[in-house]
This record gives C-alpha cells, sequence and structure tokens, in this order.
C-alpha cells in the first residue's frame, strides 16, 4: 500500500487555527492527522511539502521506518516546526493502518486497557464571579477534575494586553481559595499559569495558598531549562505538570529522569505523533509518572490521544476545553465523525482506525487566515509570556 499524495489542509475553527492533513494511498485507503504547533501552520505546511517529496511511494504500513525517515533524515534533526509535521503524518499513518487491518488504533498499541477515558474540565475566566459560576456549573454535571486558566488580565483594566504578575498571584490566590471554599475538598483543582511566572513569583503565589488549595500546577515558568524546575522543585512541594511543548522523547528526558514533573503533559500533535508518544508514555510509566495530555486542537488530536490513553496503564485525565467554560474546537461543519464526550469522559471507540472523518469539500471552500496569540506586556513595557 503505497502513499500516492498527501494534502494539508490549515483551517480555521472557532476563534482558532488548525491543521489538518490527509494522507491517500494507491488501495483507495486514506487517513487524517493533525498538527499541534497553533499559529504557525503555515510553517508546518512548508516541512510537510518537504516531506512529502520524497514521501510519495513510500509503503505507508511501514510506520517506525517512516518516523524515522522524517525524523533523522536531515542533518538539522528535530525542532517543533519538523516534529509537528511529523506527528500529523504519523497519526494519519495509524489512521490508515488501522483502517486497512479493520481495527482501532489502539489494537495496534497492544489493545485498550480501559473503556473510558477520564477528562478535566478547562476552566479560563477572568473575574471571580466567572470563575465560581463556570466552576460550579461543571461540577454540577459530574466534572470533579477542574484545570483553571486565568485571564483576569483582561478585564483588570482596559488594556487587555497588560500583565502584572504580583497582582496576578496576589489576586488568583485569592480567587482559587475562595473556589476550594465553594467546591470542596473532592474536587480536584489545578491551574495553568501558562510560563508567565519566574521562580520567585511561583513561590509567592503558592504560599499565599492554604495547603490543599491546589493539586497541581502545570507550566508557571518556562520549560527549556529543567534545572531551573529542579530549583523550583526545592521551594514548593505542590505537584507539577509539564511537557506540552516538548518535541520529543529527549526533551521529557530529564524531566522524568530526575522526576522533575509528576504529570507528563504530552501531546501527540507535537511531540512526533503517535510513535513517538507510545515512547515517552513507557519512559514516564517507569517512573510511576501519569499522562495528563494536552489536548487543545480538534476531535483528531482528542481521538489520536484517547487510543493512546486506552493503550497505556499510566493516564490520569485527558484535557478537555470544550465544556462551554474555554472554547470551541470541534465544529462538526469540519468534523462530522469524531469522538462524543459522555459527561467528563470519552468512551473508547471500536470503530477502525481514529474514528474521525473531515469534510474535505467544506475545508476547500474556506479562505484560511493565521491566527496569532496575544502579546502580553508588563508594566514598563517589556514583553512577557501569554
Amino acid at each position: 500500500m503505497k502513499i500516492t499524495n498527501i494534502i494539508p489542509y490549515p483551517i480555521n475553527v472557532g476563534s482558532g487555527s488548525q491543521l489538518v492533513v490527509k494522507v491517500e494511498t494507491d488501495s483507495g485507503i486514506y487517513g487524517w492527522g493533525a498538527s499541534g504547533l497553533s499559529g504557525r501552520e503555515l510553517a508546518v505546511v512548508g516541512a510537510i511539502n518537504h516531506f512529502k517529496r520524497f514521501l510519495i511511494g513510500k509503503d505507508a504500513r511501514q510506520i517506525s521506518a517512516i518516523w524515522q525517515d522524517l525524523y533523522r533524515g536531515q542533518y538539522f534533526e528535530g525542532g517543533r516546526v519538523l516534529t509537528a509535521a511529523i506527528s500529523a503524518i504519523d497519526i494519519a499513518l495509524y489512521d490508515i493502518k488501522g483502517k486497512d487491518l479493520n481495527v482501532p488504533v489502539y489494537d495496534l498499541l497492544g489493545g485498550k486497557q480501559r473503556d473510558y477515558v477520564e477528562c478535566f474540565a478547562s476552566v479560563r475566566f477572568t473575574t471571580l464571579e466567572e470563575l465560581i459560576d463556570l466552576s460550579k456549573g461543571l461540577v454540577s454535571k459530574g466534572w470533579d477534575m477542574l484545570r483553571l486558566a486565568p485571564a483576569e488580565f483582561e478585564s483588570a483594566t482596559g488594556n487587555k494586553t497588560l500583565f502584572n504578575p504580583r497582582t496576578s498571584i496576589s489576586t488568583i490566590a485569592n480567587w482559587v481559595t475562595k473556589l476550594r471554599q465553594e467546591v470542596g475538598t473532592e474536587i480536584t483543582i489545578g491551574i495553568d499559569y501558562h510560563t508567565r511566572l519566574s521562580i520567585p513569583e511561583t513561590y509567592s503565589f503558592v504560599k499565599r495558598m492554604a495547603p490543599g488549595t491546589i493539586d497541581f500546577i502545570e507550566e508557571p515558568i518556562r520549560d527549556e531549562n529543567s534545572e531551573a524546575y529542579q530549583e523550583l522543585r526545592k521551594l514548593i512541594d505542590v505537584p507539577f505538570a509539564i511537557g506540552e511543548e516538548f518535541s520529543s522523547k529527549w526533551q521529557f528526558l530529564p524531566f522524568l529522569e530526575k522526576n522533575i514533573t509528576q504529570y507528563a503533559r504530552i501531546d501527540v500533535c507535537n511531540v512526533g505523533g503517535i510513535t513517538e508518544s507510545m515512547k515517552v508514555a513507557a519512559m514516564a510509566e517507569a517512573h510511576y509518572i501519569d499522562l495528563m495530555p494536552h489536548n487543545p486542537l480538534g476531535p483528531l488530536c482528542t481521538a489520536a490521544t484517547i487510543h493512546i490513553a486506552a493503550a497505556c496503564p499510566n493516564f490520569s485525565w485527558l484535557e478537555e476545553v470544550n465544556t462551554g467554560a474555554h472554547v470551541n474546537t470541534n465544529d462538526p461543519k469540519f468534523y462530522p465523525v469524531q469522538p462524543k464526550l459522555e459527561e467528563a469522559r470519552y468512551p473508547v471507540p471500536d470503530t477502525p482506525g481514529l474514528g474521525v472523518e473531515v469534510d474535505e469539500a467544506y475545508i476547500k471552500t474556506q479562505v484560511f487566515k493565521p491566527v496569532e496569540i496575544p502579546r502580553l506586556k508588563r508594566n514598563d513595557g517589556s514583553f512577557t509570556n501569554w
């Protein structure tokens, strides 16, 4: 079964952007994959079109060999653009092989170990009232794990691009303390500070709350330097969730080997696809670290991650942003067949391949517009992370 074409489609879904990729074969079977490098879809399209030149004619069933060819077939290996392209192609090849063998993708990974995949609800909020209302609404619907995404800076001033970290940590620590009082102790609460803080700012934030207020903190500082996280670990005892930006098993390596992170925030559409994700999962399992996959993109990322979660013993929660408290990435006009939430979890499917269909005809009618993330500045005018 030979690859005959690879077609990248950058698309706008909701307020965001996505890149889906179709791999076609001479058997008539095709597969869909997705890249995770949001906001830089056109760069990934360039990489995919480059890879396409020597992938056409290769056996689509030789997934691991193709992965090695894509990753190592250049002197300058790796990098987020290239691995996002590899991820999309790799996921599509698994979709093809599952369809060819008439089995779900998890059967290619050793079979399923669970019947459903538990999710956490991503809660984006700008005010205390919004935080309390959205969270209590989700809890009433059966969600027992909330991951908070603070955006208080959007309502604190007339300037939605101004972020003062010291003001933020004081405000958010107070709000999260009140949330804990409202929802009780049985609900798991985590918070994603989206790399906006420094080490001392993170320390100050955690120490402003009583023990047990939050159950983990996600990526409070940048992750390029694992030693910086080691130093932060000495200062605070709250578990870390790190890894959504990592683009290889090698980037995960120090965080897993040194037990710096307690949850591996793997992104199947960035790290190198299903092939690389399973290797990271095995490394994490050896250190008793659970996966908490990053899933902000859409149904292809969701489906690929469901299959990984089904096949791995060390899984905690899958991120879910389509809760009414964050964003919409799953528009059925683009994805007429996609995984369906049942309360706060996804049933593990038994359909061949990934179990997602994309309306290619509809996509072709759309005009893609690149989406840039907001640019945040501190009071002195210097840039900070969004």
